[in-house]
């Protein structure tokens, strides 16, 4: 019997806005100053089970391969979903791959964007929910053992023990509880029956199908009948949008959880953070005397209980005489705000997504499957970028209706196309590309290529591109 973890990597980057963005989420990010991504940990952190499946947006497919990719890590599966549906369709999306696989599969599913610090207690607790899952059918979810009153988590309320919730031993759950006041959750962390939500969960794919068939029939249906569609796509697999788009949103706890008899809790105490606000990335980083924590390029002088966050690596920030604030700064976005307040960040979010601005979606630098732009100064009728080119990729070959550009080379090789004709720039070398010229941009070497493009016309968005031949399915 194979256990296969799925890794949930959705996400609508609101929450640590301005790091995380719809386009760029936070699971994608060196969020703690570690040498990986969310993503990244998450899968190395199950590298002791079977290669993973991933779930993830169809925005963020090729971040997410190339993630995984560059620390070794090739998935049995990377399914993308058309649109947002939550945890029950994309969890059984991930099963029904499993089953494909082998009919008996347990699947353990974690999200993308969790902090778990103690790898041992971690894989303690996740063989005790495993063998649950193999001997009983059961659902098992992850109970994080609370460390202190929280509202801003659901909680699981475990039937009675006379032992404490440290244990590791599974036990009934009794009620999820939705987010609750400060009375109430004071009240559930000094007993041992009560444990934070984790939304990270461990059952036979055959019994999570059955189960959510017998309780979210619509949900069920429209899962089955999109996985019967699919189709691979490159390393992907697309499944069929037009069936899971009349897929009902919802969450596993709602639609299976809540209403099945057949639930265990298994506690977990492993240094857990879902890291759902500045305030939680705050409480996980290594702070000083003065309760600070700093990530970047950052001078802090007579400052208390703050964290300073610079994803800017031309910027020095210098902080002095602040206290309980959060500053998190980024070449196109900054963001001040009072720990207590971080929760509006989701406000001001919808504030920008209703302003005709974009910086809920990108980054001034924006990832693209061959590398990346870094759009570095604009004005009237004229837009600046620094290019990026991944050794042996190729941009699409397309043509603009309303700007000519010019490609200085500043590293590496480029392979240029423009019309008919082919050369090859080396360093300090350029290109004119006339408006409305057939062209395409390649790196035949072995080294990143960088280079300078500066776009000029009537209109300079990124929607004026045709692309005639992609190497990326874009078409």
């Amino acid at each position: 019997m194979q256990v296969i973890p799925v890794i949930l990597s959705g996400g609508s980057g609101t929450r640590l806005w301005p790091l995380s963005r719809k386009y760029y989420p936070k699971q994608l990010h060196k969020l703690t100053g570690s040498d990986f991504t969310l993503l990244q940990e998450t899968a190395m952190r199950l590298r002791h089970l079977a290669a993973p499946i991933v779930v993830c947006n169809e925005d963020h497919r090729f971040m997410v391969a190339d993630q995984l990719l560059s620390i070794g890590i090739k998935p049995t599966a990377l399914i993308l979903e058309p649109e947002a549906k939550n945890t029950a369709p994309a969890i059984a999306l991930a099963a029904l791959k499993a089953l494909d696989t082998d009919t008996n599969a347990v699947i353990a599913v974690f999200p993308a964007d969790h902090v778990i610090h103690d790898q041992s207690a971690f894989e303690k607790a996740l063989g005790t929910a495993i063998k649950e899952a193999e001997k009983s059918d059961a659902l098992v979810t992850f109970g994080v053992v609370p460390t202190h009153a929280e509202t801003g988590y659901g909680y699981i309320e475990a039937t009675s023990t006379s032992t404490s919730s440290k244990t590791s031993s599974p036990r009934k759950v009794k009620r999820f509880i939705e987010k609750p006041n400060q009375d109430d959750a004071e009240q559930y962390v000094s007993s041992p029956d009560f444990h934070w939500n984790s939304g990270m969960f461990v059952f036979k794919a055959n019994a999570y199908i059955k189960a959510l068939t017998e309780y979210a029939p619509i949900i069920a249906n429209c899962c089955k009948s999109a996985f019967s569609e699919s189709v691979v796509d490159l390393d992907f697999i697309r499944i069929g949008e037009n069936a899971f788009k009349q897929c009902p949103s919802n969450s596993i706890d709602y639609a299976v959880l809540e209403k099945s008899k057949n639930v265990y809790v298994v506690p977990l105490d492993a240094g857990w953070s879902d890291i759902g606000s500045w305030t939680a990335l705050w409480e996980i980083l290594p702070k000083d005397e003065n309760q600070c924590a700093t990530i970047g390029d950052v001078i802090k002088i007579d400052s208390q209980n703050a964290l300073i966050h610079s994803d800017n690596k031309d910027k020095l920030i210098v902080a002095i005489g602040v206290q309980d604030i959060i500053v998190a700064d980024t070449p196109n976005a900054l963001l001040i705000a009072h720990k207590d307040k971080v929760q509006n960040v989701k406000q001001a979010v919808e504030q920008i997504a209703h302003s005709d601005r974009n910086e809920h979606l990108f980054h001034r630098e924006v990832h693209r499957p061959w590398g990346s732009y870094d759009r570095i100064d604009c004005g009237d009728r004229y837009q600046v970028k620094r290019i990026t080119v991944k050794p042996g990729a190729s941009l699409s070959l397309q043509m603009h209706h309303h700007r000519a550009e010019h490609w200085v080379v500043v590293t590496g090789t480029a392979r240029v196309q423009v019309g008919d004709n082919e050369s090859i720039l080396s360093e300090n070398e350029s290109v004119y590309i006339p408006l409305g010229v057939i062209h395409r941009l390649t790196n035949p070497g072995k080294v990143a290529l960088e280079l300078i493009e500066v776009q000029s016309g009537s209109y300079l968005g990124e929607d004026d591109i045709v692309r005639l031949d992609d190497a990326f399915g874009r078409m």
